[in-house]
C-alpha cells in the first residue's frame, strides 16, 4: 500500500550551505586518497594523459590536476560541481569509476577551502566555476558558485588542449595553514606528502599504467606502476582464477618468490613502501582501479609465514552495495555469501605460501617430481600441540648408527628453542643465515659428495643429483650439485 503524502503538512529543511560544506571536510581523506579520487574522474572522462603539479608558495601554494579527457560544457560543469550530482543507485557505464557524485567535492574540500574547475569540451569554449568556503560562510550563506580563476596561465593551459579539465586547489589549510613561503621544514614535509601521493598513484592505478590506458605525470615526470604480484618473475607462483558470483567476481592468487630467489633490487621492489608483512592479503579492484591493498578483510590475521601470499579480486561497479564500497573508495567488505568461498581459496594460497616461506622457495622443485623432499626437521602434532623432530630418514642422518645417537637426538629435539626462533623471526625475519652460508665452499662440497656417493649405490648419477636437489640443506646449493 502506497503512502498518501498529500495528507501531511510539510516544511523546508534545506541544509545550511556553510555548515554542510564544512562537514564535507571531515570525511577523512588523506591527501593521496583525495588525489586518487580526482584521478578517477579524469579516467572516467577518457583521459589518456593526466598531469599533476604544484606551485610552492607556502600558504598560497596551488595544487593542480589536469587531464585531456572529454571535458565539460558550462551546464555539465555546474552539475559536476553540485554535491550529490549522481544517483548512486542508477545504472552506470561499466567503465565508470565514480558512484555517489561526491568525489570531486569531498576530495577537494578535504584538502582545501577553495577550488576551481576549468574545463573545455571539444569545439566548445572553456568554462570555469569555483567553490569558495569563505565566500559562502561570510557572504553568500547559500549554495552558490563564483566565476573566478586563480592567478596563473590556466586559460592558456586549457586552450592548448583539444578537450580536458583542470582542478585547482587553493588555501590548502590542512597542510599549509599560515605557512611562510621560506619555511623549509614545512616545505620538506609537503614534499614528503607529495611523495606519498606518487607512491599511492603507482599502486592504485598500476593496471591502467601498465596497460598504457593512461599516462600519469607528476611535475612532468611519469609515475611508474607498482605491481604487487611480481607477475613477470619466473619464481612467482600463479593460482588458477576462481570465478565467483556467476563469474562477476574473479579471484586469482599469487605466491611471490622467497627472498633467496630475488636480487636485492627485486626484494626492495616487492616489499613496496609498507614492507612484505603489510602487503600480504587481498587486493580488491573495481574496474582495474585498486580499492584495497593488502590485508585479509577479517578472514585471517597477518602472519609472518604468509607474507608471500597476495590475492587479486576483481569486481564490477554494479556490486558496490554488496561490497559496501565507501565514498573514499578505500574500504570494501566481503559479502556474507562469499566469505566461505573466498576463505577456502585464500587458505589454499596461504598454505602454499607457508611452504615456500619455510623451504626457502624450493616447493616447485619438490612438486615437479614424485620423489619425496627430505627436510632435516619435521613438524609433528600431538594433543593439539606442535613439536619438531629430527628426520631420521634423511639420507645423511640415516647413514649413522642412530641407536648410539638417540639420546643426543632426543636432547636436541626436546630443547629446540622454538619460542626464541619465532620471536626473532617475527621481529627481524631477514636476519638469519641460510644453512652453511658461512661454511667454506670446499667443506660444503665435501659434505655433498659424501651424500652423493651414498646415493649412487641405488641411483644413476643424474638421478642421484636430482635426489640431492630434494634433500635439505643441499637443495640450497644447486650450483654445487651441478658441478659434481
Amino acid at each position: 500500500m502506497k503512502t498518501n503524502y498529500s495528507q501531511y503538512q510539510t516544511t523546508s529543511a534545506e541544509p545550511i550551505a556553510a555548515n554542510m560544506l564544512e562537514s564535507f571536510r571531515a570525511v577523512g581523506y588523506s591527501m593521496e586518497a583525495a588525489v586518487a579520487d580526482i584521478l578517477d574522474n579524469s579516467i572516467s572522462a577518457g583521459a589518456r594523459n593526466i598531469w599533476i603539479d604544484f606551485d610552492w608558495k607556502g600558504a598560497d601554494t596551488t595544487f593542480a590536476i589536469k587531464d585531456d579527457g572529454c571535458g565539460m560544457d558550462n551546464d555539465e560543469l555546474i552539475n559536476a560541481m553540485r554535491p550529490g550530482s549522481k544517483d548512486p543507485n542508477e545504472e552506470r557505464d561499466a567503465r565508470d569509476l565514480g558512484r555517489f557524485g561526491f568525489g570531486l567535492k569531498t576530495a577537494s574540500f578535504s584538502q582545501c577551502r577553495k577550488y576551481t574547475v576549468i574545463s573545455k569540451k571539444q569545439n566548445n569554449d572553456s568554462c570555469f566555476w569555483t567553490w569558495d568556503l569563505d565566500y559562502i560562510y561570510h557572504h553568500a550563506k547559500k549554495w552558490e558558485l563564483i566565476a573566478s580563476l586563480p592567478p596563473g596561465n590556466w586559460q592558456e593551459q586549457i586552450e592548448a588542449l583539444t578537450s580536458g579539465t583542470i582542478v585547482i586547489w587553493q588555501d590548502m589549510d590542512h597542510l599549509l595553514k599560515d605557512t611562510p613561503v621560506d619555511d623549509t621544514k614545512a616545505k620538506r614535509k609537503f614534499l614528503e606528502t607529495m611523495q606519498l601521493v606518487k607512491n599511492h598513484i603507482s599502486v592504485v592505478f598500476h593496471r591502467y599504467i601498465e596497460n598504457n590506458k593512461v599516462k600519469i605525470y607528476f611535475s612532468d615526470r611519469g609515475i611508474p606502476a607498482w605491481n604487487p604480484f611480481m607477475i613477470t618473475h619466473d619464481a612467482t607462483q600463479n593460482f588458477p582464477e576462481e570465478p565467483l558470483c556467476n563469474g562477476q567476481v574473479r579471484a586469482r592468487g599469487f605466491v611471490l618468490p622467497h627472498k633467496s630467489k630475488l636480487t636485492p633490487e627485486q626484494f626492495k621492489e616487492g616489499e613496496g613502501i609498507r614492507g612484505w608483512n603489510a602487503n600480504q592479503g587481498f587486493y580488491v579492484y573495481r574496474n582495474e582501479r585498486m580499492l584495497v591493498s593488502g590485508g585479509w578483510l577479517g578472514l585471517f590475521r597477518k602472519e609472518e609465514h604468509c607474507k608471500l601470499a597476495r590475492i587479486m579480486i576483481d569486481l564490477p561497479n554494479n556490486l558496490d552495495n554488496e561490497w559496501q564500497i565507501d565514498i573514499k573508495k578505500s574500504v570494501a567488505r566481503i559479502p556474507a555469501g562469499l566469505r566461505d568461498q573466498l576463505k577456502a581459496y585464500a587458505s589454499e594460497v596461504r598454505a602454499y605460501a607457508v611452504e615456500v616461506y619455510r623451504h626457502r622457495g624450493k616447493v616447485m622443485q619438490r612438486r615437479s617430481t614424485s620423489s619425496k623432499f627430505e627436510p632435516v626437521w619435521v613438524e609433528m602434532q600431538k594433543d593439539g600441540k606442535r613439536y619438531y623432530e629430527i628426520n631420521q630418514l634423511h639420507p645423511f642422518i640415516a647413514q649413522y648408527d642412530l641407536k648410539t645417537l638417540r639420546p643426543l637426538i632426543r636432547l636436541l629435539e626436546e630443547t629446540l628453542p622454538v619460542p626464541l626462533i619465532v620471536i626473532n623471526e617475527s621481529e627481524n625475519p631477514d636476519s638469519f643465515f641460510r644453512p652453511y652460508e658461512k661454511t667454506p665452499t670446499k667443506e660444503l662440497t665435501d659434505l655433498i659428495k659424501t651424500v652423493y656417493k651414498s646415493l649412487l649405490n641405488n641411483n644413476a648419477p643424474e638421478q642421484a643429483k636430482n635426489r640431492l636437489l630434494l634433500i635439505e640443506p643441499f637443495n640450497e646449493y644447486p650450483e654445487l650439485i651441478e658441478s659434481l
